[in-house]
């Protein structure tokens, strides 16, 4: 199985901060390599570790700012109001509904939401929302202009993702836009949102999983973990410099077309939901 975790390590990666979702990705192209099987979602959460690595190395010097602007306004060494500081509980607040419904709807995580029907659906309809939101979105907001609601709403928007096909950052983004934030900053605080959510989720399954036989060895785990984060840190920097002078359109039309083929091969028996 070591080259089904290949490939699936470079499908995280490449996927993973495209607004396409790459946990439909991996449960679509696992149904069609030489061991044809769902690599489930311990896989998926655990892989992702690998993809959220590489957002920490990319926006560290962001990070580090933000943490330790967050720690100081604790202890009154700088004002609350501190724009990194209040970053800092936006991302807090923004961390809760994906660990509250993840918690409460984790059975159907790992079985009913990973029908290809559900993930088909949900590829072509937030492909059309983010399309939508594209175009509408005012696109002038600041990402130092999030306030405690919109924090929030950025968060339920990221929790969607709880269902393979709506993508973490495709949702984050498509509220963002709504909202009226530029591409851009919808994206890098799309990233930066998902950083408590992807790491807590990957070592949980982790942790989870100890002792259990899933489809992938414990080491064929790391090594697509090892291949994603190293792809992820080429496509965070190429995700970033195009949106920030071209649209999402692209990403639009492949999600509709993937969804649209997917129930093609649904209705025709090549694929089972589950």
């Amino acid at each position: 199985m070591i080259f089904e975790a290949i490939i699936l390590g470079l499908v995280q990666g490449l996927t993973e901060f495209l607004p396409v979702s790459s946990s439909a990705h991996l449960r679509i192209v696992g149904e069609f390599l030489p061991n044809a099987a769902d690599p489930g979602a311990a896989f998926t959460a655990i892989t992702q570790i690998g993809t959220e690595a590489a957002v920490v190395v990319f926006f560290w010097r962001d990070i580090v700012r933000i943490i330790g602007s967050w720690f100081r306004s604790l202890f009154g060494r700088i004002p609350r109001n501190d724009p990194d500081a209040r970053m800092g509980w936006l991302i807090i607040i923004g961390s809760i509904p994906i660990v509250v419904l993840g918690l409460v709807f984790q059975t159907q995580i790992e079985t009913v939401f990973r029908s290809l029907w559900l993930i088909a659906a949900m590829l072509i309809l937030f492909g059309v929302l983010l399309g939508i939101a594209d175009m509408i979105g005012a696109k002038k907001r600041k990402l130092n202009e999030i306030n405690v609601g919109q924090g929030a709403v950025f968060g339920f928007a990221q929790a969607l993702a709880l269902i393979p096909g709506v993508s973490r950052s495709g949702g984050t983004i498509t509220a963002g836009l709504l909202m009226g934030f530029e591409r851009a900053a919808a994206a890098r605080y799309a990233f930066l949102l998902a950083i408590p959510a992807v790491f807590g989720s990957g070592f949980y399954q982790l942790f989870k999983s100890r002792g259990e036989q899933g489809v992938f060895s414990l080491g064929e785990t790391a090594l697509a973990t090892g291949i994603a984060f190293v792809v992820a840190l080429a496509v965070i920097a190429f995700f970033m410099n195009y949106i920030s002078k071209r649209s999402f359109m692209p990403f639009v039309v492949y999600r509709v077309a993937l969804g649209a083929l997917v129930m093609v091969l649904l209705a025709t028996g090549v694929l089972q939901p589950l």
